[in-house]
């Protein structure tokens, strides 16, 4: 994590820590579950010439992958060349069902999700995190299809329907689709401010619902 400042030389320097953010993607996976987090840390404090996530892409092997209806994705790294994320993000789709019976995905979420400052799931990444031992004792969400699935694989887990966001603290659940956009923010909005929270919304021209927010405890 590197620190970047807020404001200009000639004025007292704000230290921002610079994260990391790091998108696993899966042949599968919906696309507007990994491109709605990408274009929030993307674009997150642009106007305000602040830089504060470096975002990129990581398949199992580097490999790329064709996302649901055909999009075809190239990510940066491998697991193997992929830095250690401050934010690791694990979205949904239909490969979940694959990806949640891998063992080098399941073994990859575990370990980098656990040394990761926090782990975020949109839609039935939920059900990955589950699977990697990442969700006992805490309450979860997924897309709205996918409760019945997720209580299966995590019986120790609160599944909270109709929740738009689920915080836990340091892991961090949307639930479906256009959800993870909204849990974005809100990890925008608890790291940098509401302020630069809302500017992103304002430069996505995005009106959604991120304040609606379940907090365990």
């Amino acid at each position: 994590m590197t620190i970047i400042s807020s404001s200009p030389a000639s004025s007292r320097p704000l230290p921002i820590p610079r994260r990391t953010v790091a998108i696993v993607l899966f042949d599968e996976v919906e696309v507007l579950d990994f491109a709605g987090p990408f274009e929030v840390f993307s674009v997150c404090g642009r106007r305000a010439q602040l830089d504060p996530f470096d975002v990129f892409t990581v398949s199992e092997r580097g490999q790329t992958i064709r996302a649901r209806n055909g999009l075809v994705v190239t990510p940066l790294h491998s697991f193997a060349s992929a830095p250690t994320p401050d934010i690791l993000v694990v979205p949904g789709g239909f490969g979940t069902r694959r990806e949640m019976k891998n063992p080098v995905m399941l073994e990859w979420v575990a370990r980098v999700g656990g040394a990761s400052e926090f782990l975020l799931s949109v839609c039935t990444g939920a059900l990955v995190l589950a699977c990697a031992g990442r969700l006992e004792g805490m309450e979860a969400t997924t897309h709205h299809l996918a409760f019945d699935e997720l209580r299966a694989v995590a019986p120790r887990t609160t599944v909270r329907e109709g929740a738009r966001i689920v915080d836990n603290g340091r892991v961090i659940l949307s639930s479906g689709v256009s959800a993870g956009i909204d849990m974005s923010l809100h990890v925008v909005a608890r790291l940098l401010g509401e302020d630069l929270a809302l500017e992103t919304a304002r430069y996505m021209e995005y009106e959604g619902d991120w304040h609606r927010v379940n907090r365990q405890g």
